[in-house]
């Protein structure tokens, strides 16, 4: 069933912590490795490297390797990541409108058990 379906799809290429991050700071051009860490302090060189590969191999990011010592890299959103940008921002929207009813829903989910609730 997961095969024939495209939520999953979008899930398993962009779905995780870090690869939406990873777009919306590529969405306004290029960056370099050291840059997109600065951008995400929280994350890991290993699991930014491990986000950034498999967005390549899902073709929503290109990876450049200018032949120079040491080695510079730089990453960009393929057109089909572009593709992704006006859906990643409605999201982003959506968040925004949203924002004290999934505050008040987190706050609530917080508090403790009441005693006697079912």
């Amino acid at each position: 069933m997961r095969e024939h379906c495209e939520l999953y799809t979008v899930l398993e290429l962009i779905g995780g912590k870090w690869k939406p991050l990873i777009l919306f700071w590529l969405k306004d051009g290029t960056l370099r490795f050291g840059q997109l860490r600065q951008c995400m302090p929280d994350v890991s060189q290993k699991v930014l490297t491990q986000q950034l590969r498999e967005l390549e191999q899902g073709g929503i990011i290109h990876r450049h390797v200018f032949p120079e010592v040491p080695p510079r890299v730089e990453y960009s959103l393929t057109p089909l990541g572009q593709s992704l940008v006006p859906h990643l921002q409605a999201l982003h929207d959506w968040v925004v409108e949203h924002a004290d009813a999934l505050n008040t829903a987190r706050t609530q989910s917080e508090l403790p058990e009441q005693a006697g609730e079912d």
